[in-house]
């Protein structure tokens, strides 16, 4: 605890002499290590502590200045020490600031009444004309954000969730706005209503009005030129530069928005990247990325997800107003132009091109191609399945993984072939089995929904989706030992929970629990959500046993079963790895890729036949 004294008649003097002036210098307190020399043209009103501005400080690589307060007014502010504080426009008011700060050439930096600090803001996610759904708070996760967006009409949830969410807030509410160790602020117009964490870089932003700036020394977070950024919260390591303009938002841990992006009332998490576009009511989960001037993310839950150049979503009924949402599951992609009329359900790898009508609802059917042609929309099933694209996505999400272990709030399972998208990949083989069994084989096409299958296209698609089923079971057969799982405990359908691959029962025990108070803070939730995370191989293991033995007919996993699972395993990854050089040697072939690209890429997969003494990315 720093103590701090009264100012002597000769330090009075000093300040004074150096163009200092106080409202009642019997206010103005200071600390050990104070220079008064060090404090020239400083003006104070109401009350000062400063601390020791002894030392210098480095203000651009190379460059050091000494510490100290020169041109400034300052209000009601406490200043730590060894910190230099120069040429402050307007003033500092009710500010807390910390040690090794540097705070240069700023208009204001402010606290006014009922300051929120954008802790505990209620913004409307996916229905952009709808009620608050999801409350932003520092602690907040994607699986926690998730989990308000699709139980939003569950009354005594969201009204538990509020209780606990205002709990963990007002036990971390600021009296004022406050500045943390090793800050750098500069050339920005306006602070008001803000905390910003040790190590934050500030450099040209125009306005932060109601913000946590959750910095840390380990994951420091920088705000550049041009920003501004109202009612919102960004999280450790994370970079808001490049004049972006967001209000009511919540960004999680490493990621990134840049070059005049534009957000509202939207989420984004980890390692997400934003750049030129525009989203306004969306739900971003882990990895979505969007890099073109033209996009626009509106009204959509996406995860793993990559917006191609003019991609567009519809969320406006007519005459009703723009309430209309949906969700592309884990690992879709959008073409250029790609359009997408709300209300819609993607199914997980998918891939969008053209105008694409109908409410298309393909849950059931992952891995397909959705494509618009005049006014025909065709669903080619599984044919995602087997590109250079899938494969190189499915490898670099882990690599690009910026997180560090203090900032990895986000649960975030990397496996693309899951209880989630094998219990799609199940039922879409049977959508795809009584389509053709409905309509014989001879016919050209098939029809789901509004959406037309060529018929090869569906009998490739059970070709693709027997391939992955086998896949599947080899590899997580190789991981665990062949006995009857103890329990039941991951059977039945599962979710993929913004990141989080979990058995649909444990989403429904979490949701009863916190709304019968076992769960009762929110710390006490994310445990409970990572929790599930750690356990994800044992209820993986449980849930494919009982696929295992309903796929191959058998009531028992013997040596004989065994031996013939893997040998399918093995056919089945060759074949998959067969299809995909093939993919390339024909992207080759149109002429947009360089030999020595092609031929990097094939010595890749050279590499995974050996696939036995390599770990398989599901």
């Amino acid at each position: 605890m720093k103590t701090y004294r009264q100012l002597t008649e000769r330090e009075i003097s000093t300040l004074a002499a150096n163009g200092c002036q106080a409202e009642n210098w019997s206010q103005v307190t200071v600390g050990e290590g104070f220079d008064a020399a060090r404090c020239q043209r400083v003006t104070f009103y109401g009350w000062a502590r400063l601390g020791s501005s002894k030392g210098s400080i480095e203000v651009s690589d190379g460059f050091v200045k000494l510490c100290g307060l020169n041109n400034a007014t300052l209000r009601n502010v406490t200043v730590g020490d060894h910190c230099l504080i120069e040429n402050i426009g307007n003033f500092i008011n009710n500010v807390t600031i910390g040690d090794h700060c540097h705070i240069s050439n700023v208009s204001t930096i402010n606290t006014r009444d009922r300051a929120t600090y954008g802790q505990g803001h209620l913004i409307a996610v996916l229905n952009e004309a709808g009620d608050g759904n999801l409350l932003i708070f520092n602690e907040l996760n994607s699986q926690l954000a998730a989990l308000m967006v699709n139980h939003a009409s569950n009354r005594p949830l969201m009204a538990a969730l509020n209780a606990l969410v205002e709990q963990a807030v007002a036990a971390s509410r600021p009296t004022c706005s406050t500045i943390g160790n090793g800050v750098s602020i500069g050339n920005t117009n306006e602070i008001t209503n803000a905390v910003i964490g040790d190590g934050c870089r500030i450099n040209g932003a125009s306005r932060l009005f109601d913000c946590t700036i959750a910095s840390t020394d380990d994951n420091p977070i920088t705000i550049g030129t041009g920003v501004i950024c109202e009612n919102s919260i960004v999280s450790g390591g994370s970079a808001i530069t490049g004049s972006v303009k967001m209000v009511d938002c919540f960004v999680g841990e490493m990621c990134e928005l840049t070059n005049g992006f534009t957000a509202a009332s939207s989420v984004f998490f980890a390692n997400s990247y934003m750049a030129n576009g525009e989203a306004c009511a969306a739900f971003c989960g882990p990895f979505s990325v969007s890099h073109h001037k033209s996009s626009l993310l509106i009204g959509g839950m996406f995860s793993f997800y990559n917006a191609g150049s003019a991609t567009n979503f519809s969320n406006h009924a007519y005459k009703m107003g723009p309430m209309h949402y949906g969700q592309l599951e884990r690992g879709t992609k959008t073409a250029s132009g790609a359009y997408l009329l709300m209300p819609a359900n993607v199914g997980a790898f998918s891939v969008l091109f053209g105008k694409l009508m109908y409410h298309p609802d393909t849950r059931d059917l992952p891995f397909s191609y959705l494509i618009a042609y005049s006014d025909t929309m065709y669903l080619v099933p599984g044919r995602n399945f087997a590109t250079v694209g899938l494969y190189r996505d499915i490898r670099k999400w882990p690599k690009r993984d910026k997180r560090r272990g203090g900032e990895r709030k986000s649960c975030v399972n990397f496996d693309w072939l899951s209880p989630f998208t094998i219990g799609e990949i199940v039922r879409g083989k049977r959508i795809l089995e009584n389509l053709r069994a409905a309509s014989g084989d001879r016919v050209s096409t098939y029809n789901y929904h509004e959406y037309v299958i060529k018929a090869a296209s569906l009998r490739q698609g059970i070709e693709y989706y027997d391939l992955a089923l086998r896949i599947y079971m080899g590899a997580v057969l190789k991981r665990h030992r062949p006995e009857r799982p103890a329990s039941n405990w991951g059977e039945g359908n599962w979710i993929d929970l913004a990141g989080l691959l979990m058995p649909e029962s444990e989403e429904r025990h979490v949701v009863e629990d916190i709304i019968s108070g076992r769960l009762d803070s929110i710390a006490a939730i994310l445990d409970r959500l990572r929790a599930i995370n750690s356990n994800y191989n044992e209820l993986r293991w449980s849930w494919s046993y009982r696929l295992i033995l309903d796929y191959y007919g058998i009531d028992v996993l013997d040596d004989e079963a065994i031996a013939r699972i893997h040998a399918d395993y093995v056919e089945a990854r060759r074949k998959w790895i067969a299809l995909i050089r093939e993919d390339a040697v024909k992207e080759f072939s149109l002429g947009d890729v360089e030999r020595e690209v092609l031929d990097d890429f094939i010595t890749q997969l050279d590499g995974e036949i050996d696939f036995e003494n390599q770990r398989l990315y599901m």
